[in-house]
């Protein structure tokens, strides 16, 4: 490019991330991600999205994807919804083979406190949950705090079971609100269930969350009818919601995952979103 420009790679790379806010070769992956989960959406295989990606290796492309959209390859749903990953530049990929490019940026970027709060939440969830499949099933059910109410319309969560239980369902009931759907019946929280649940809330609420930042609807109002009487929520104020209660979910259970693992030696993270950030390079 920087040859067809007739100018030096230094002088290109400088001009273009000047102008884009974004140096040229991240912008070409983030496309080219963009590009790949939707050929993966309308059923391609991961090794030839990969691979057209211009990826060495499937386990390559699987990293760069899952830390880019918070899930893996395979868990992308079958439908053609757009899927754009932020840029403070508006240019995203559009099917089959062009490039659109928002008239009017309105996107969070990758450090933006929200999408960190969002993205990390996922993680932590996936990490909990994991580290919740070394205990024993009188341990995952024992009562640690009886009474215990968090939210109280959705009973006590006195157990480990119950506050990941808890914490899944809280995103599954606001999607169906969000997207119009009938409110998911109570489902059982065995850890295996849980984990299958998580994936796939995790993958609708990150493309929820994505597809009010591009369009900039968190001021946007839900009017739930199927409240008695009915109630309006802000969006963003749904966000908080989930967001905040999460968090409380997810450190009560590290307590009592520590309280339970720390004579088998298990260490188990503070939950720090600096040190995730850390983590995830």
């Amino acid at each position: 490019m920087a040859a067809d420009a007739f100018v030096s790679p230094f002088h290109f790379t400088r001009q273009f991330s000047r102008a884009t806010g974004e140096p040229p070769v991240a912008l070409k992956r983030r496309v080219l991600l963009e590009r790949a989960v939707w050929e993966l959406s309308t059923g391609k295989s991961v090794t030839d999205v990969a691979f057209g990606a211009g990826y060495d290796s499937v386990e390559g492309f699987s990293r760069a994807f899952s830390a880019a959209f918070g899930h893996p390859p395979s868990l992308t749903p079958a439908d053609e919804r757009r899927r754009w990953l932020p840029t403070s530049n508006g240019i995203h990929f559009h099917p089959p083979m062009s490039l659109w490019v928002t008239n009017a940026p309105n996107e969070q970027v990758v450090a933006d406190p929200t999408t960190l709060l969002i993205r990390h939440d996922i993680d932590d969830t996936r990490e909990l949950l994991s580290v919740a499949a070394q205990l024993d099933e009188s341990q995952y059910r024992c009562v640690r705090f009886p009474g215990l109410l968090v939210e109280s319309f959705r009973g006590p969560e006195e157990s480990i079971a119950t506050v990941l239980a808890h914490l899944i369902e809280s995103k599954e009931v606001w999607l169906a609100a969000i997207d119009g759907e009938d409110i998911p019946t109570a489902a059982g929280d065995a850890l295996p269930e849980l984990v299958k649940r998580h994936e796939r809330v995790a993958v609708r609420w990150l493309d929820t969350i994505r597809d009010l930042t591009r369009r900039g609807g968190w001021d946007d109002t839900l009017i739930d009818a199927l409240c008695e009487p009915p109630q309006s929520f802000v969006i963003g104020s749904v966000i908080a919601h989930v967001l905040s209660y999460s968090t409380h979910r997810r450190y009560l259970v590290r307590h009592w995952l520590r309280t339970e693992l720390s004579i088998a030696g298990t260490e188990i993270g503070d939950g720090d979103p600096i040190e995730w950030l850390h983590q995830r390079g």
